[in-house]
């Protein structure tokens, strides 16, 4: 399984990914997948920006992921997946598709309707809604900002 982990993080790509997670992971490729950044050429050259080495960036929309998700499993080269929005990666996980994987909140940030569960993830009603829906098919959802953190499983989250 090369996929070495999907990442849900408003943010996508930034330094706590690249730093924290990058250096322990050692990414060969990440994808980042939002519907609107996929369409928006001038911001993904931003976002490579951020990236230094060999690492190949990657720029899919969720159906787009989800055509490619055995491909990425199968292939011996280390790819993460960062995805913007809990909605999205519900979108990704339907029928199964992430079955055996872990989805790792990282940065969800204030908003409508979120309250405050860890201090670097705000979740809302559907935002919980989802997160059941997914672990239900097969994902292990846990919470840890960088690798170095204690996991905070999904009922923890929950029961705040």
């Amino acid at each position: 399984m090369a996929i070495v982990l999907v990442r849900v993080d408003e943010r996508l790509l930034h330094g706590q990914v690249i730093l924290g997670w990058g250096h322990e992971l050692r990414p060969d490729r990440y994808v980042l997948v939002d519907d609107d950044l996929a369409a928006s050429d001038w911001e993904q050259e931003f976002y490579r920006l951020a990236v230094s080495g060999e690492a190949e960036v990657v720029f899919s929309t969720v159906d787009g992921a989800r055509a490619r998700l055995d491909e990425w499993r199968d292939d011996p080269a280390r790819t993460i997946l960062l995805v913007r929005d809990i909605p999205s990666v519900r979108r990704l996980a339907r029928d199964a598709a992430l079955a055996g994987l872990e989805v790792n909140l990282g940065g969800l940030h204030h908003g409508t309707g979120r309250r405050k569960v860890l201090p670097y993830l705000f979740l809302g009603e559907s935002d919980l809604d989802d997160l059941r829906a997914i672990a239900a098919s097969g994902v292990e959802v846990s919470a840890r900002d960088l690798p170095d953190t204690a996991r905070v499983p999904l009922a923890s989250l929950v029961e705040e």
